[in-house]
């Protein structure tokens, strides 16, 4: 059984909880199956690499690690500001995300 999410790949969303608390940034990936996704420069770590073609150095690269998405809050697309998700019917019968603080649709 798969559960339905509150947010989306291509989301505008604010870390709620955690060292990254605050931050906002555009989910990149969502992973399903691990109730997580990729925010863009959000928790970041430092990844240590072998020389390869892509990076001949080497070294130290920062890169975005997967945050849990219950620390997650989409923001509203009137305000800006971090608002919980309701489902509702638009005016076609499809079911569509909406923002609990304006009523405006979550595209």
């Amino acid at each position: 059984m798969s559960v339905k999410l509150h947010i989306k790949k291509g989301d505008m969303v604010q870390v709620m909880a955690g060292d990254s608390k605050g931050q906002q940034g555009k989910v990149l990936e969502v992973l399903v199956d691990k109730n997580r996704a990729i925010v863009e420069g959000v928790n970041m770590v430092s990844k240590h690499t072998k020389p390869n073609a892509k990076n001949p150095q080497g070294g130290i690269v920062k890169k975005e690690s997967p945050i849990h998405i219950s620390n997650l809050l989409p923001l509203d697309p009137k305000g800006g500001k971090p608002t919980r998700v309701g489902r509702r019917e638009n005016d076609k019968g499809k079911l569509v995300r909406y923002a609990k603080k304006s009523g405006e649709e979550i595209k």
